[in-house]
Order: C-alpha cells, then sequence, then structure tokens
C-alpha cells in the first residue's frame, strides 16, 4: 500500500511558506493546513506584545499539529506550515509518524525575509522578531531546501520535482533475490528505481527488460547508470544493496558514494560478514551516510511472496527504512511483520549467519534421517510417505520440501537417485563455525554440519576408502517412531546452540538482543521456520537458554531414549550420522557434573605451567604444582 505523507514547509516568518504551502496542496490536491491557525489565543497575544514565544508555549501547539497530521495520515496526505525551527520542534511534529514527512525548507538571507515583512499587514508577528528566529533557527539535515528568491510557481515546480516525480526507494542488483524483492516492493504499492549493471556483448538492458517483464513494475524506474539511478530517488535516499557479499559490496559503496548525500542510506540485504558490516558502518557514517546490515531469509520464493528480515544498525536508521522493511515481510500468525529491528552495528547479519548454520544443521539432520531410512529398505517415495507422517509432531519447511524433493521423478527413476552427493556452501556456516569458536561457545552442530558438506566434497576419497576399509553398512532394525524421536533431540540441541551462541554474542559485544522476538521472526519466511521455533516464543520470554524450561526438560528427558538407541545402532553397522551423534555427545557432556576436563588442566600445567584451581579451595585461586 502506498504511504500517505505528510509535507512539512518550514522556514522563518516572512519566508513565503502559507503562499507556497497554499499552492502545493492544490497542485497535488491534498489538503493544506497552516500551523499559525492552530495557536491558542494565549501564544497570538504573546506574539501580539511583541514577546517572542518560549518552548513551553510551543509545546501544546506543536503537539497539537502532530495530531493532525496523524489524524489525516489515515485517510490522505496533506500539507502543513508550521515554522518548525528547532530541531526538538521537528521531533514533537514527527513523533510517531517519521516515516511518513517530508521536510521542505524555504530558505532565505536576512535581508530578504526583512524587506518582506516590512511590507506585510495584519499580521501579529512584527519583524523585529525576526532575528529572534534567524537565532533559534537549527538547519534541518533531510529537508529539500528551496531558495525563496525563486517565483512561487518556479518554487512549486522545483518541489514537485523533487518530491513527486522521484522514486522512494531503490533495489541496486537483479540477481534472484533482487528482482524478488524488486516485484515484491512494486507489489505493495512503493514507487521505486532499480538498477543493474550492464556488460556490452553479455548484459545489456537487465533492468529495462526486467521492469517490462512483469506489469507490477510498470511505475518503476530502471536504470544502468549509477548516477541517474542515485538522482532519481528521494532524499534522503534509501538504497538496498542485492550483490555478493565481500569485495563486490564494497566496490560497490565506492560506486555510490560520489553521488550520496548527507543522511542518505545504504542497506545491506546480502550474505555479508557481520564483522565487515560493522567495519562499513563506521566508515560509512564518517562520511555522514548511514548503513544498516539487513539479514533476509526465505530464498527466490520468500523474497517475492515475503521474506524474515533481520535489520541490524542505529535503530533511528532503522526506523526510516521500517516501513518498507515491513509491508514485504512475511506475516506471522498474528499477522505481524517478520521483521524486527535486531540490534547496533553488525547483528542482524550476525543473527542471519546463525540462521543459516541452524539451517545447515536441519538440512544435515533431515539426510541423516534419509540414510538411516534408506538402509533400512525404503525407496524414496516411502521415505517421503513416512517424512510427511511425522508433520503433526515435527512439522518444518526443510521437512515439507524434503518429502516434494524425494517424491520427484526423472524418468523411471528417482532424481535424488541421480543427483552428486557433493554438497556445496556459500560461507555463512563457515562464519558461523569461527564465530563459534571465537566467541568460546560449544555450539558443536553447525562445524559438525559443515564438515559434513566439506566430507561429502571428497568424493574420491571417500570412494577409495570405502574400498580401502571395505565399509558397508549393514541393515539397520529401527522402528520409525524412534528415528522422528531422535530427530526432534536433535533438533532441541541444534536449536539450543544456535540461539545460544546468538546470545553470548549480544553479550559480547553489547548488544541488546530479544531472542523471542528473533524466534518470532523465524516463524514464517525464512527457510528454518516451524513448529518448534513457534513453541519456542513463550520459553524464550522467560530465558535465553531452553534448556532450563521444564516444558523442554521434559522434552529432551522423553526423548533422550529413542537418540541413545538410533545413534548406538547406526554407529555399530557403521552409518555416517554426524549431527544426530554430535547432538547426543554434547548433550551428555552438557549434563556431565564432574567432567574429565581436570586431566586437561592437570596436562596443560604440567607442560605449560597453566595453574589450575583446586576443589578443596573455596578462594577460586590458582595453583601450580611441580610434577617432576
Amino acid at each position: 500500500m502506498i504511504l500517505n505523507n505528510v509535507i512539512f514547509i518550514m522556514g522563518v516568518s516572512g519566508c513565503g511558506k502559507s503562499t507556497i504551502g497554499e499552492l502545493l496542496s492544490e497542485e497535488l490536491s491534498v489538503p493544506f493546513f497552516d500551523g499559525d491557525d492552530f495557536h491558542p489565543q494565549s501564544n497570538i497575544e504573546k506574539m501580539s506584545n511583541g514577546i517572542p514565544l518560549n518552548d513551553e508555549d510551543r509545546y501544546d501547539w506543536l503537539v497539537t499539529l502532530n495530531e493532525l497530521a496523524k489524524k489525516q495520515l489515515q485517510k490522505n496526505s496533506c500539507v502543513i506550515v508550521c515554522s518548525a525551527l528547532k530541531k526538538s520542534y521537528r521531533d514533537i511534529l514527527n513523533r510517531n509518524i517519521q516515516n511518513q514527512v517530508k521536510w521542505i525548507h524555504l530558505s532565505g538571507s536576512f535581508d530578504q525575509i526583512f524587506e518582506r515583512l516590512k511590507n506585510r499587514k495584519h499580521h501579529f508577528m512584527s519583524s523585529d522578531l525576526l532575528q529572534s528566529q534567524f537565532d533559534t533557527l537549527e538547519e534541518p539535515e533531510n529537508a529539500i531546501e528551496i531558495n525563496i528568491g525563486l517565483k512561487p510557481q518556479e518554487i512549486i515546480e522545483e518541489i514537485i520535482k523533487k518530491i513527486k516525480m522521484k522514486s522512494e526507494f531503490g533495489l541496486f542488483g537483479l540477481g534472484v533475490m533482487g528482482k524478488s524483492l524488486s516485484r515484491n516492493l512494486a507489489q505493495k504499492g512503493f514507487e521505486i528505481s532499480i538498477f543493474n549493471r550492464e556488460a556490452k556483448g553479455t548484459e545489456e538492458d537487465v533492468a529495462i527488460n526486467f521492469k517490462n517483464a512483469h506489469k507490477e513494475l510498470e511505475k518503476a524506474q530502471a536504470f544502468s547508470e549509477i548516477e541517474a539511478f542515485v538522482n532519481s530517488l528521494q532524499t534522503p535516499r534509501r538504497i538496498m544493496l542485492m550483490v555478493n557479499a565481500g569485495k563486490i559490496t564494497d566496490m560497490v559503496i565506492e560506486d555510490l558514494i560520489p553521488f550520496l548525500t548527507d543522511g542518505d542510506i545504504l542497506i545491506d540485504g546480502g550474505n555479508s560478514n557481520y564483522l565487515e558490516t560493522k567495519e562499513r558502518y563506521d566508515y560509512l557514517k564518517s562520511k555522514n551516510i548511514h548503513f544498516i546490515g539487513v539479514g533476509v531469509s526465505g530464498g527466490e520464493e520468500g523474497a517475492l511472496k515475503g521474506p524474515s528480515i533481520m535489520p541490524g544498525g542505529n535503530k533511528e536508521t532503522y526506523n526510516l527504512v521500517k516501513p518498507y522493511l515491513n509491508s514485504i515481510a512475511a506475516k506471522d500468525i498474528n499477522n505481524l511483520p517478520c521483521c524486527t529491528y535486531i540490534g547496533e552495528e553488525g547483528s542482524g547479519h550476525f543473527v542471519k549467519m546463525v540462521h543459516n548454520g541452524i539451517e545447515y544443521v536441519e538440512m544435515q539432520l533431515l539426510a541423516e534421517v534419509y540414510t538411516i531410512l534408506k538402509t533400512m529398505g525404503h525407496n524414496p517415495d516411502e521415505i517421503a510417505d513416512i517424512l510427511e507422517s511425522w508433520k503433526s509432531k515435527a512439522d518444518s519447511y526443510l521437512l515439507d520440501i524434503t518429502a516434494k524433493v524425494l517424491r520427484k521423478k526423472d524418468g523411471n527413476d528417482w532424481l535424488v537417485n541421480k543427483i552428486v552427493d557433493k554438497a556445496g556452501n556459500k560461507g555463512t556456516g563457515n562464519w558461523a563455525a569461527i564465530a563459534t569458536a571465537q566467541l568460546g561457545v560449544p555450539s558443536t552442530l553447525i562445524p559438525s554440519a559443515l564438515f559434513a558438506r566439506y566430507t561429502s566434497y571428497y568424493k574420491e576419497e571417500r570412494l577409495q576408502a570405502n574400498k580401502n576399509f571395505t565399509i558397508n553398512p549393514s541393515a539397520i532394525n529401527l522402528d520409525t517412531e524412534e528415528i522422528l524421536k531422535a530427530y526432534q533431540f536433535a533438533r532441541i540441541i541444534n536449536h539450543y546452540q544456535g540461539l545460544k551462541l546468538i546470545s553470548e554474542a549480544g553479550k559480547a559485544y553489547k548488544w541488546k538482543l530479544n531472542l523471542s522476538e528473533i524466534a518470532r521472526i523465524w516463524t514464517n519466511g525464512c527457510i528454518i521456520k516451524s513448529d518448534l521455533i513457534m513453541e519456542l516464543i513463550p520459553v524464550l520470554k522467560e530465558d535465553d537458554n531452553i534448556l532450563t524450561h521444564k516444558t523442554i526438560i521434559n522434552q529432551v528427558k522423553s526423548l533422550k531414549p529413542s537418540i541413545n538407541k538410533v545413534v548406538s545402532e547406526c554407529i555399530l553397522n557403521e552409518l555416517a550420522i554426524p549431527c544426530l551423534s554430535e547432538s547426543v555427545s554434547f548433550f551428555n557432556g552438557y549434563t556431565t557434573a564432574n567432567s574429565s576436563a581436570n586431566i586437561i588442566q592437570a596436562q596443560r600445567d604440567y607442560f605449560g605451567a597453566h595453574t589450575y584451581q583446586r576443589t578443596d579451595d573455596t578462594s577460586e585461586k590458582f595453583h601450580h604444582t611441580n610434577w617432576k
């Protein structure tokens, strides 16, 4: 839905606000309101007696104008003229509607306006108060500035040129995700500009051809020149980058900078490394350009129909793009957008990175379930039947698509039987594994899933090793209900570990993260949406550690015998199940009251004098022993 806007025309008294406001409202066919008409009688009397208004005098008046604007925005756009000389005044006028406000600053010199005021009649403000207004004026940062030396009609034309004819949002990069997000924005009624580079002879007219191919993009502006693209956008410009992470992102930023102005906003919607997002945030801040890192999950279909969105950066900057992100996001069970402010700096990209790490594990667990059921003699259709029968107890997007993948035929055979068993990755799983090591968090399942992919890539070596060691998994005698319970157990541990990683990162980087809200935005539009995530929302409102919650404790206790049996049977029958086995191995270590780490500390003290603490010394003092 197109957002209505309130256009505030501001400036010192005598700059022509009322004249321009009335003309502009006629041009745009929207209501006009003169702020002076809403002054209480006490303010009018004070100004008539030559006494300047103070902030206390103005407060109720500004609140009245803010309420007027909010009321009008429910049904239409409007034009309101108000001096709004201080930032604090504009903050009151902006309250709760800042995303729907456009500021026009009519500027001129003291002499220009002094002459005008001297010639005005029947106005309660005398020219003697003009200097106090100039002294009070705090130049606005994100306003369209118009010089009053122009003729009124020229001023209107300039305003129309800068507001009405410009797009409100820009999308840079028309890869798979960029195209889907562009269509999503256009379908919601936003006026957008789209950009894609051209390569002569290979990639030409990408943006214009894409625009012409989709009816919803009829009003979109398409560009292959960066300067023209940037100039097509309203200020402050909102540009979402949908390009490859890493050096490409940095190159695009450098290409854009010469054409940007103070207060513009760059939104990185790619899978960027959260540490690089922090560096870009600081770098662009030094150039007075805002930057937020936004994790976007859901793939091509999610980006088009509604993804899960994880924005991180300055909260005030986020608020300037919030209506666009909220509009295109998926909706949860309560019809709230699956988009929420995550936290400062690179927190949005960090949460997306961990989301992808959890996704790696969820995919690997389903692959291991498939392996077990296949070894038990089931064909792909039968395995799909089993997975679909689990939906009442363990439904998820990945479970659903895995069943569909298994049913796909290619000729007389199932397609999965023809796909080479070498799994790729795009980096986020790697970064998540590094982050868990750097932060000292035992999120062991993400590296296990990642290394399972790495192992799969050594296809030729695996074939040779299979011959050398004559590894031939034998038939397994397991009940599908036991496999389901083992799968459920491992998923709980996976989500505990992923959420624990996010929680510990929040503490380390001083991000104020809300895990329950993060779980909520993962309930739709993203790859890891599931019934389990839904169950965790109320749990996480009580504690960031889900394994301390009574409901989860009882679930884990009931599922533990099944994971023990499934893992044992698979190992005895030489079947590789890295994530199922790691889930129970981690849990056994996690629940061990007195671990073998005392041996590690003794060894460390022996060869490196690293010291240790004693169980019989409550002072927590560190000791060293001469072991020789």
